[in-house]
């Protein structure tokens, strides 16, 4: 019977040589005889360790990492493919002690299982949810997802089942299933990892949905850099529709639900739903005024639910298990786990799924494993390029949605990108104001015009040009654009820009006294 050895198809794996490190293990394997099966998994998400090959043992699937090409014939010499003891090993996967210190709900399958093959994902728990949904009634779905506290993953953080019900209640004749998946927030890459390490997840939260509301077309809006994840969503919506998974009766059923992916336009305002909608329809990624509501007038002017990669890769799993189990964990109104990205200037990058509760500084040292340098960790953005950033004295805060809210952040996507003490915030802020000149649709005036003289201030600014009148320049100019744009991007750009003027004065040449003035 063949070893069955796994190498990640990841896409930041590939960006390290894993396509290589395959190629060369299946040749040494044929050189010297040894009957081996190479699984395309998925990344377990420890980044700093790509490529991490794993063996199945008899006693587990044992580790190595990080593998090149000039590794593989001391691994073979040291009889790897046995699960022998390398300098590269890290033992059984499952003991590594930064996967054993997480909570993997919605990730449970990523970096197990070969992402597009639909029997390996019915043998690790895949369709129960769906098996589940299908003997309810819509309503019932709907509270159950209501009852777990799910919250939109994308930012927003907005009840679920909410969205939901109000689409369940909308007479139409045709209702849609939409999935934001056009991830661009800085330092984010969870929702890719999902599509390209457990896609089958996704098509079914989706299918769920869709049962649940009435719906029986769906879409993922798929941002147009992630090739590897068009290729794996391709290949598993191919396998569910052969399957009966997907289709114009789902298991027999007699509920239809057809599903196909839309490369994103390259703008990073399309993650806006309402700009969303309007490039899927095939115009000009411009935000729409709401009211009415995406939930009653969405795409093509029907009911449509809009949803995160995230939020509906977690439905499955509250589907099969309850949704007393999903809520059981978290903390106060922020209920089930975060994929948490860490990114920027960090030892250990990748992905942690935790309950909601866990601090900053938890995920920076006892994961990330502190500064990549040896520095200090002077600010942290949390949230993406529209995040606050967070000095040191705000560390030990706890994830969670109020907790975030009460300190004038925002958790977002669950990115988080670290500085050490190097990093000059006025930079950052500028960097702020600059992004949003750059993606701004150009709809509103706030946006528009503000973010381009946001820039324009913050270079006098650091020139020292009437240096009191622009720091009072860019405090006005932030509350009209807060207050005044027509969406989040140039709403939200007041965060990166106020909270590194207010946490770090001494950048923009404002003494520590003043700060807040």
């Amino acid at each position: 019977m063949s070893i069955k050895v796994y190498i990640p198809r990841d896409s930041s794996a590939l960006a390290v040589g894993a396509e290589k490190v395959a190629f060369a293990i299946a040749a040494e394997a044929k050189a010297r005889g040894a009957d081996i099966e190479i699984v395309r998994n998925g990344s377990r998400g420890l980044y700093w360790l790509e490529t991490m090959v794993e063996v199945a043992t008899d006693q587990g699937r044992v580790a190595y990492g990080p593998v090149t090409v000039k590794d593989v014939p001391a691994l073979f010499d040291a009889d790897f493919i046995h699960g022998k003891p390398h300098a590269l090993s890290l033992g059984l996967t499952e003991e590594i002690d930064w996967l054993k210190k997480q909570q993997r709900l919605t990730f449970a399958r990523v970096g197990v299982t070969n992402p597009v093959c639909l029997n390996d994902y019915i043998a690790h728990d895949g369709y129960k949810g769906l098996n589940n949904a299908l003997k309810l009634s819509g309503a019932d779905i709907v509270k159950t997802v209501t009852d777990s506290g799910l919250r939109g993953r994308g930012g927003a953080a907005f009840p679920t089942g909410i969205k939901w019900n109000t689409v369940l209640g909308c007479a139409s004749e045709q209702k849609y299933i939409v999935c934001n998946a056009d991830e661009g927030d800085s330092g984010t890459y969870s929702d890719r990892m999902i599509m390209e390490g457990d896609p089958f997840v996704l098509i079914e939260g989706m299918t769920i949905a869709a049962i649940a509301v009435g719906a029986t077309q769906g879409y993922i809006y798929l941002r147009s850099e992630y090739p590897h994840a068009l290729i794996a969503l391709n290949e598993a919506i191919d396998a569910a529709n052969k399957a009966g998974y997907l289709g114009d009766d789902i298991l027999g059923s007699g509920k239809a639900f057809h599903l196909e992916v839309r490369r994103a336009a390259g703008a990073y305002v399309c993650g806006e739903e309402t700009s969303l909608l309007e490039s899927l329809e095939g115009k000009r990624g411009l935000v729409r005024f709401k009211p009415p509501l995406p939930a009653i007038e969405g795409l093509f002017g029907k009911p449509t639910v809009v949803n995160n990669v995230i939020s509906l890769a977690s439905v499955p799993i509250i589907l099969d298990k309850g949704a007393q189990f999903y809520a059981d964990y978290g903390m106060g109104r922020s209920r089930g786990t975060l994929p948490i990205q860490l990114a920027g200037n960090l030892k250990h990058c990748g992905l942690v799924e935790l309950a909601f509760g866990a601090t900053l500084r938890e995920l920076l040292y006892d994961f990330g494993g502190g500064s990549a340098t040896g520095k200090q960790i002077r600010a942290v953005q949390v949230g993406g390029p529209l995040g606050a950033f967070l000095p040191e004295s705000q560390f030990d805060t706890p994830l969670d949605y109020e907790e975030f809210s009460k300190i004038w952040a925002v958790l977002g996507h669950g990115g988080i990108v670290a500085f050490d003490d190097t990093v000059d915030m006025s930079k950052m802020a500028r960097y702020a104001f600059e992004f949003c000149a750059v993606e701004s649709c150009g709809k509103c005036t706030p946006c528009r015009i503000g973010s381009t003289r946001g820039v324009e201030v913050i270079d006098k600014i650091r020139a020292g040009t009437d240096h009191a009148k622009n720091i009072q320049l860019v405090r006005d100019l932030s509350d009209t654009m807060l207050n005044g744009s027509l969406c989040a991007l140039g709403g939200m750009t007041p965060y990166p820009v106020l909270s590194a003027l207010n946490h770090f004065p001494q950048d923009f040449g404002v003494s520590a006294e003043t700060k807040l003035a």
